[in-house]
């Protein structure tokens, strides 16, 4: 059965996990959505039709395995897994683990890149700016070519891509990016808990594979979903 800290499925004030839900609210220009539901649903939102400056406030119910588009399926796998569209390793999700948003943009917007690195810069520096704000020093945007471990490719947070953030050289922001004629969605998380060892059982990783991995993420449990929410929000570039 898939294992997460219970502690870090209530939020910072002791509260369970909210019961599946959906709301939206117009801020500057951006449309929000807050949604609850299994990580499985989550997925499968895709780009909004049509396409929007949007973002969403996720909150999974469930814990899940969620692997990159091309990523081999572990064999057995104890955990539920779902695949996602975007490229890029494993991410463990489960309840209070880890603070995930996703932002879209539609090709054209001024937020657009046709480059697909460098698409992902702005986002960065709206995260970085975040945890300035509450109190994580030192948050540095990755620019330049990726860095990638043996183990980047199965491990999310094992390796760095274009505009993901780093706090004392680890990783604290991990982000994905879909694109389609349309426009991108990315999707971003930031770690409440690091838990090497069950990515490493979770991807039947060599028996050295959590050490290899113990010093490449960073993870916040003391801040709260909703503060890191609020943060986030604030520092969208306005319509």
């Amino acid at each position: 059965m898939p294992k997460f800290d219970q502690r870090l499925g209530e939020d910072a004030r002791g509260d369970r996990p909210r019961r599946p839900h959906f709301s939206s609210v117009t801020r500057h220009g951006w449309l929000v959505e807050t949604r609850a539901a299994s990580v499985a649903e989550l997925h499968r939102l895709g780009l909004p039709e049509p396409v929007r400056r949007e973002v969403r406030l996720l909150r999974p119910t469930d814990a899940a395995l969620v692997l990159g588009s091309t990523q081999p399926e572990p064999r057995p796998s104890t955990w539920p897994v779902v695949r996602r569209r975007g490229g890029g390793g494993a991410v463990i999700v489960a309840p209070g683990e880890m603070i995930w948003i996703e932002v879209a943009v539609p090709k054209g917007d001024g937020l657009w890149d046709d480059d697909v690195g460098r698409a992902f810069l702005w986002l960065g520096e709206v995260w970085a700016a975040a945890l300035t704000d509450l109190g994580i020093a030192a948050a540095q945007v990755h620019h330049g070519a990726a860095v990638c471990t043996p183990l980047c490719r199965q491990v999310c947070f094992a390796g760095l891509g274009s505009g993901e953030v780093t706090v004392g050289g680890r990783k604290a922001v991990g982000m994905s990016q879909r694109r389609t004629r349309a426009g991108a969605l990315f999707q971003c998380s930031l770690l409440r808990r690091w838990d090497p060892a069950a990515y490493a059982e979770a991807l039947a990783l060599a028996p050295d594979a959590t050490a290899a991995i113990e010093g490449a993420a960073l993870a916040f449990p003391d801040l709260a979903t909703e503060a890191v929410e609020s943060a986030f929000l604030a520092h969208l570039p306005p319509t």
